[in-house]
């Protein structure tokens, strides 16, 4: 059998009076790519949960919607290829960057599902003490206080002195309910998130609806920590939280937090806890008739889709519904909106990491989203997750726009045009 011809690689051929050099012809060789040690890579899919980041083939379609990238170097692309070059993700800090938006997933023809990877690798590291220290501080607190604030259990009904009108707390009247509010932590403790409370509370009052909360005895869905790598914390928390909530009578959940919203829905029922539930927006907008607005705010405002009421579990509609409904209210889209919405930086940990974030970005996710609000003309960013608004409001003074934008959740907004808050 005759040998197989060898090709021999000249400096310069002449080829029609145009000289080539060998990198021409290199160009039509077969090009090597599986020539790699993929022994870091098969470490991360061999994590249960994990085996979709192997499915990547490199399209780059998540880079170009990853609000990481857009202010550091950052996305699931980024992410295969440099474990794929032997960079354990186990040490990295790709590993944090992640806010689990899920934009990546939705454009992804792979499904390369990274809502499922940085859960899963991050509980492995978390197991390990390799998260970062401010992160470990939020799991500290959750598991002692049942808050990531560090906040005593006894004051997570304190907001309710301030509302002004009836809030019914299930342990002092425990008489069946129609609705009962699962306020969450930042709502309960956080001035702002508390004045966002006090707005809902005279809302639901002036619609004569049937509600009760749990105050003390509620503790944190923990939907965030999950996302963060903590599931024994979780478990302990919904095993809790659905303990409490099966000792009431009533008919369906509400729901103040995108993140309280997608545990209740998709994770508690997985242990046993399922009941109808919906967000606030949901359990406001069909009652817009039943709204008696006194006031025009005749203000332009923009909506922040939450990534967790959005992405994660397709409402769009409801928050726009009220915010159309109040009078003078001119709403305005900005470019990233709906299912393509920018991220607040919150979701996935991300609440509890900003100071290691800004070490691998050059502003935070909150302030990029700012700065396209005041872009498009907007008086008021209009949210309706309790991590936005403080999230937001420190990201306007940053920025230095301080008097030119202001954070309102819906419910404030809704209340100010009742005349219920001033």
């Amino acid at each position: 059998m005759a040998e197989k011809a060898q090709a021999v690689e000249r400096e310069t051929v002449m080829v029609d009076g145009v000289a080539l050099t060998p990198q021409w012809s290199r160009m039509f060789e077969p090009r090597p790519i599986t020539g790699y040690d993929l022994s870091v890579l098969d470490e991360v899919t061999a994590i249960p949960g994990a085996e979709s980041l192997g499915w990547c083939y490199q399209c780059g379609k998540c880079t170009a919607v990853c609000p990481v990238d857009t202010v550091g170097d950052f996305s699931p692309r980024k992410v295969f290829r440099r474990t794929q070059l032997g960079t354990p993700l186990l040490d990295s800090p790709d590993l944090w960057l992640c806010t689990t938006c899920s934009n990546c997933l939705r454009v992804c023809p792979k499904e390369v599902n990274m809502i499922q990877i940085m859960p899963a690798v991050r509980e492995q590291a978390v197991a390990d003490g390799q998260a970062p220290q401010e992160l470990l501080s939020a799991f500290e607190n959750t598991a002692r206080y049942g808050n990531p604030l560090g906040e005593p259990a006894r004051k997570r009904a304190d907001w309710v002195k301030q509302a002004g009108v009836p809030v019914p707390i299930m342990s002092q009247h425990p008489d069946p309910v129609d609705v009962l509010w699962f306020v969450e932590c930042y709502p309960a403790y956080h001035p702002r998130g508390q004045e966002a409370s006090v707005a809902l509370a005279r809302i639901l009052n002036a619609l004569g609806v049937d509600f009760g909360i749990l105050g003390r005895e509620e503790k944190c869905s923990g939907d965030s920590q999950r996302m963060a790598g903590e599931a024994g914390l979780f478990e302990m928390l919904a095993e809790h939280n659905i303990k409490t909530l099966s000792q009431y009578m009533f008919n369906e959940v509400l729901v103040t937090d995108p993140h309280a919203y997608n545990a209740l829905l998709h994770e508690y029922p997985k242990f046993g806890g399922e009941w109808p539930t919906r967000h606030y927006t949901q359990f406001l907008a069909p009652r817009i008739g039943d709204m008696a607005f006194r006031r025009e705010l005749p203000w332009r405002v923009t909506f922040h889709d939450p990534c967790y009421l959005g992405r994660h579990n397709g409402e769009y509609e409801a928050p726009r519904q009220l915010l159309q409904a109040i009078p003078g209210l001119e709403l305005v889209e900005m470019g990233r909106c709906r299912e393509n919405a920018y991220c607040c930086g919150g979701g996935g940990g991300g609440m509890w990491m900003d100071s290691f974030t800004a070490e691998f970005t050059s502003m935070r996710l909150s302030e990029k989203r700012v700065l396209e609000a005041i872009e498009y003309g907007a008086e008021v960013l209009a949210v309706t997750c309790p991590y936005e608004v403080s999230r937001f409001e420190d990201a306007v003074k940053s920025t230095g726009n301080t008097g030119r934008l202001q954070v309102m959740d819906i419910a404030e907004l809704l209340a100010k045009s009742m005349a219920l808050v001033d």
